[in-house]
């Protein structure tokens, strides 16, 4: 591609970022802006939604996407998606920018720091003087006001003369991007269904390397291929694990697959014949399985329990990436709530899942009894949107009701402050 690492143009900007000369950058002859996605120590959900995220607001603004990986996990991950060129930002000391996963909301590059320096706190501004040779975008949960305010059309165009941006977050941005007037045109021509949007645009860009997928196909060959039907079950708990609180997530598993039936009769499930079910457990921990096995009498399949969740370490997102695509294999889906790996896998299916409430991990309590409704089908297979901005930019206020300001958004069912498309197809 013409912008990407190796070209002229990626050459040239690369001495114009060094030399901190923003305005020629932008105004140059190569024409090339670039969205950097910062990757960082989170879960492999959230890594995947922030890229995907990325990726769709590189193309909406015409900027070249760069991916700095987190332990080369992307490469490992992954396949290229761009014929001709990398995604992947070159490491070390060729580009000039360092400790990119340091920058933090207070960042004196930060939109949301710049725009109150500039602007005696208000938000409202141009440059004074040239653009800056790159802005940082704070975008994770600990985005404040003025880092938010990304998603008003002021400060979108003030981003466009900005040659360099570096994005930084661990959220399922889309919906916001739904909410920024001068990006809704292009958005609704592209998804004129509102709840496929994840499952095209992850469909097109993440292609899992070749040793993933080798995982992914010979575990489905030999367990689950043989299934009439598929049920994946995909556990997530947020609590220590003790006895008390595992029974109440496994009763509530029960109760939400009896309830609807998504469960065969003790003793039917086997892998031998065609016209049972088989069910695909998901957890880092193996007791849901022997119990949900034991309930069952075979016919339960768990790919991995990892124990506990192990920030860094590529094969253990290796293994969580082939039970995302395999969970996305599965005909019905039980999810938790709240969780991105289960948010990935529905997305990847296009699939509405049943969804578990469960209680975030900063209650100090975990939930001592299974809640009525254990679960409820889900509006819309499409990530939820943990923390997005409640601000009327051109109205300067907050939204009185987000769902009447753009009909196919609406509040998550699992976070109540978080907003999520909705479209109202099941399947594609």
């Amino acid at each position: 591609m013409r912008c990407g690492p190796g070209t002229a143009p990626y050459e040239k900007s690369l001495r114009q970022l060094k030399s901190g000369d923003g305005a020629a950058a932008a105004d140059g002859d190569a024409g090339c802006r670039y969205l950097v996605s910062i990757s960082y120590n989170r879960g492999l959900g959230n890594r995947v939604i922030a890229i995907v995220s990325a990726f769709l607001y590189a193309v909406l603004t015409e900027r070249a996407l760069l991916v700095a990986p987190y332990n080369g996990d992307v490469a490992a991950l992954f396949c290229e998606p761009f014929p001709g060129t990398t995604w992947l930002l070159p490491d070390g000391r060729r580009f000039p920018l360092r400790r990119l996963r340091d920058l933090a909301g207070k960042s004196r590059e930060s939109l949301g720091t710049l725009l109150k320096s500039n602007a005696g706190g208000n938000g409202t501004s141009s440059w004074s003087g040239r653009p800056p040779p790159y802005v940082y975008l704070n975008l994770d949960g600990s985005a404040d006001y003025h880092d938010k305010l990304f998603y008003c059309d002021e400060q979108q165009r003030l981003l466009r003369g900005v040659p360099w941006l570096l994005m930084k977050t661990d959220s399922y941005l889309v919906p916001g991007l739904f909410l920024v007037p001068s990006l809704r045109g292009e958005l609704e021509r592209m998804f004129p269904e509102k709840d496929a949007v994840f499952h095209h645009l992850s469909r097109y860009l993440l292609h899992p390397a070749n040793a993933v997928w080798h995982a992914i196909t010979a575990y489905h060959r030999d367990h689950l291929a043989g299934a009439g039907q598929l049920v994946g079950i995909q556990i997530r708990v947020y609590h220590e694990e003790t006895p008390p609180v595992s029974q109440v997530v496994l009763d509530q598993v029960l109760s939400c697959a009896r309830r609807e039936n998504l469960l065969p009769d003790a003793g039917t499930t086997t892998n031998t014949s065609s016209s049972h079910q088989a069910v695909l457990v998901t957890s880092l921990s193996s007791w849901y399985y022997e119990k949900i096995r034991d309930e069952l009498g075979g016919g339960v399949h768990q790919p991995s329990h990892e124990g506990l969740q192990r920030m860094g370490d590529t094969a253990h997102d290796m293994r969580a990436l082939s039970e995302m695509y395999l969970l996305s294999t599965c005909d019905a889906l039980l999810t938790t709530g709240f969780s991105t790996f289960g948010y990935v896998a529905q997305g990847l299916a296009g699939e509405r899942p049943w969804l578990m409430p469960r209680r975030p991990v900063w209650d100090k309590e975990p939930a001592t009894e299974v809640p009525e409704p254990p679960c409820a089908r889900a509006a819309s297979p499409e990530p939820c949107f943990h923390s997005p901005s409640y601000y009327d930019c051109a109205a300067r206020r907050n939204y009185e009701d987000i769902g009447k300001a753009v009909p196919y958004i609406r509040r998550c069912e699992d976070v109540s402050w978080g907003i999520q498309l909705v479209n109202g197809s099941s399947h594609w």
